[in-house]
């Protein structure tokens, strides 16, 4: 795939890197081109850096929104006509202090990053880690990969990211459609919160999938009618 990046920071740097060893032609691009060319030689193989707007013309299949909230969607304002018709995956976390989530009104970072570039199809992925797990080749815990959730509207937004989820090694679980993408985020939130503040394992929160029922009792197809 062609892969735009915008941001240079620890997302960028971890997944980006991941893509390009899976063969991916990835372009960095931040408002310091000088940054994005010091990622560009970090990251190596076909990386190759530029300025925010040439990273999203560059992107043909995706562009990562790889920036804080806040920022992402000023930037998706701006790039809004490059990132027409174009893949927009978002991995951000509107988290603030005291772990508390920065949407308002219940419109997550995802649908805002929506609304600034409407022509887009914005997928939501890649928020629930600390971006060290992302830089593991792969991540990997207790023999089992890492599962990503992966929220979209469009169907070939949703599979391009799936396979760039397979590309870090890790498995793409699909949630849904981006009105889901808030969930994700309050998720991140509460995680956060355990690890960081609690030092609670948040891994331990949910029974394995056979007792997720109740016990002796089988998943009901979709999940949902089997609860209550």
């Amino acid at each position: 795939m062609r892969i735009g990046v915008l941001g240079t920071g620890n997302m960028a740097d971890a997944l980006a890197t991941h893509w390009v060893r899976a063969g991916h032609q990835v372009t960095v691009g931040g408002r310091d081109v000088r940054k994005a060319e010091r990622l560009a030689m970090r990251i190596g193989g076909e990386a190759r850096p530029g300025g925010l707007r040439m990273a999203a013309e560059a992107g043909q299949d995706v562009v990562l929104a790889a920036l804080p909230f806040g920022a992402g969607a000023e930037v998706a304002r701006e790039l809004h006509a490059s990132l027409e018709g174009k893949v927009l995956l978002d991995c951000s976390n509107p988290v603030g202090p005291g772990f508390r989530l920065l949407t308002q009104q219940g419109v997550s970072a995802a649908q805002h990053l929506a609304a600034a570039a409407p022509g887009a199809h914005v997928v939501k992925a890649f928020n629930l880690c600390h971006e060290d797990v992302w830089r593991m080749r792969p991540p990997v815990f207790d023999g089992r990969p890492l599962s990503v959730p992966v929220c979209g509207d469009d169907e070939t937004a949703v599979a391009r990211v799936r396979q760039l989820v397979q590309d870090v090694g890790c498995v793409p679980v699909v949630c849904g459609g981006l009105e889901r993408a808030g969930l994700l985020e309050a998720t991140a939130a509460l995680f956060i919160a355990l690890w960081v503040g609690q030092g609670a394992d948040a891994q331990a929160i949910a029974p394995p999938l056979a007792y997720a029922t109740g016990p002796g009792r089988q998943v009901a197809e979709g999940g949902a009618g089997a609860f209550g």
